[in-house]
């Protein structure tokens, strides 16, 4: 019997190493440190709550399908906001709304692939990405990153077949934190646009970029929606991550065939959903910066701490957005590394091999930190477990 779809891929990673913590107390005096997902563990600020909920109260529309690629005012605002953080025009039917992210990428590969085609990933690579792919019957192609985590657009030229369909990336990279130069990204886009094929570009992180201006130019290229599809979240910037609010930027003809997948798997995105997220454009610029600049001070505090780590064998391999991608010193690979903290250290994080793939030996030597849900006494008792460790 052949393999079913869920069958062809690997467990959920952030469920998984929930379940290490089965069983496990942790005395009073050494709570756990949950450094294993990527989300906000607050919610959306008290304004926003009170509008969602004026919402949900007062209109009809709240609890009612809508458009299938999203409410027209929130394709407008959002493509308005993209003109202005890029630099370009972006037209309404440019945009779609889904939900979330992951769903975005989902769809556009749905769209754009037939079974036994072929993507290329870097690796270390988002790990829904990957499943998904497995599940659609997409074969991944693995594009290796040096050590500074920078995929190679020659090396993706030598990895283009007739099955390739698209290239992704993500900037600032989940799981690596690193933040794509914008040479790099264009130097993607031109060899998608030369081989016909298309950038997925995935931004979910782009409100907590350390740069100023415009990470890329790729809007401003004439005829961007014939090769580039931008993929971003709302979750992250304004806290909605159980409302699932993403969207996609692309081709208004891509955008047509999206939409017969969206129609089949959600109808439509969540209306209180959207209202947030729109509400949260128009009402919340100021509170996003401010999310910023906290991440970004607790990046700084990373970077402070971060002696106390390569005394001791550990190498930071990647910091940025909500994350710090690191080699480890320890004869042992990272996924028993893992388990062992759990119980040892009282730390949750995920190891390199559910970022790599099976046989690859970095990812036995690196985990990821996701470190945005931390301030800076948290980062410090982080650090000061880790210091400690012998393995």
């Amino acid at each position: 019997m052949s393999l079913t779809r869920t069958a062809a891929t690997f467990a959920p990673p952030v469920m998984e190493a929930r379940r290490w913590l089965e069983g496990v107390v942790f005395p009073e005096d050494r709570p756990l440190i949950n450094v294993s997902q990527a989300a906000p563990v607050d919610p959306p600020p008290l304004a926003m709550r009170q509008a969602m909920a004026e919402f949900a109260v007062t209109e009809d529309r709240a609890h009612l399908y809508g458009p299938v690629l999203g409410n027209p005012e929130l394709r407008t605002e959002l493509a308005a906001q993209i003109g202005r953080h890029y630099g370009a025009n972006v037209a309404t039917d440019h945009v779609a709304i889904t939900s979330g992210c992951n769903q975005a990428f989902a769809a556009v590969i749905t769209a754009i692939t037939d079974q036994g085609d072929e993507v290329i990933l870097p690796t270390p690579w988002y790990f829904n990405h990957k499943m998904w792919l497995d599940m659609a019957g997409v074969n991944a192609i693995d594009l290796q990153t040096g050590d500074d985590l920078l995929p190679d657009a020659e090396a993706a030229r030598a990895l283009i077949t007739d099955k390739t369909r698209a290239i992704v990336l993500v900037t600032p990279n989940n799981p690596g934190g690193v933040e794509y130069p914008g040479d790099l990204v264009r130097a993607f886009y031109d060899l998608a646009r030369e081989a016909g094929i298309r950038l997925i570009l995935d931004e979910t992180y782009r409100d907590f970029d350390s740069r100023s201006g415009p990470p890329h130019d790729l809007f401003g290229q004439p005829g961007w929606e014939d090769t580039l599809v931008h993929l971003y979240s709302f979750s992250k910037a304004y806290r909605l991550t159980g409302h699932r609010v993403g969207a996609i930027a692309s081709g208004a003809s891509l955008l047509r065939e999206v939409e017969k997948f969206l129609d089949t798997v959600a109808i439509c995105p969540s209306q209180i959903g959207q209202f947030s997220a729109l509400w949260g454009m128009q009402n919340l610029s100021q509170w996003v910066a401010q999310e910023r600049d906290e991440i970004l001070d607790r990046r700084a505090a990373i970077q402070e701490h971060l002696p106390r780590l390569t005394d001791k064998g550990w190498r930071l391999l990647g910091l940025g957005a909500y994350f710090a991608y690191f080699e480890h010193p320890f004869d042992i690979p990272s996924d028993t590394l893992a388990r062992r903290l759990v119980p040892e250290a009282g730390i949750l994080l995920l190891p390199g091999t559910m970022f790599m793939p099976d046989g690859d030996p970095a990812g036995k030597r690196q985990v990821r930190i996701a470190f945005a849900n931390l301030d800076r006494s948290g980062i410090a008792q982080l650090f000061e477990r880790l210091q400690a460790l012998s393995f």
